[in-house]
């Protein structure tokens, strides 16, 4: 068996009112989808990341480092893989000396 309340219109208006303004707020709380993700050329990340070209694409190789393939030869890096990569011996670099 079920319960059954009965309530009067004006109330139930109410309820439903209520609950619209509650969706809506959900709705614009809700945050915007993040900015895509800037690739950096080989040569600007190796600047970036303050490693040389070759140090640079080696981690790729091995696989330390996840690139984006540009075109045949070249190769990208996205600034987020390359905030995340760690800098065991990092050697500041002539820009922030």
């Amino acid at each position: 068996m079920q319960a059954v309340i009965i309530i009067p219109e004006t109330e139930w208006r109410q309820h439903l009112a209520r609950l619209d303004k509650l969706e809506q707020a959900e709705a614009a709380r809700q945050a915007p989808p993040p900015p895509p993700d800037e690739v950096l050329s080989t040569a600007q990340a190796s600047v970036y990341i303050g490693l040389s070209i070759d140090a640079l694409l080696r981690a790729r190789r091995a696989g330390r480092l996840q690139g984006v393939r540009l075109n045949e030869k070249d190769w990208g890096f996205r600034r987020s893989v390359l905030d995340k990569y760690p800098r065991r011996y990092h050697r500041p670099t002539l820009q922030a000396a």
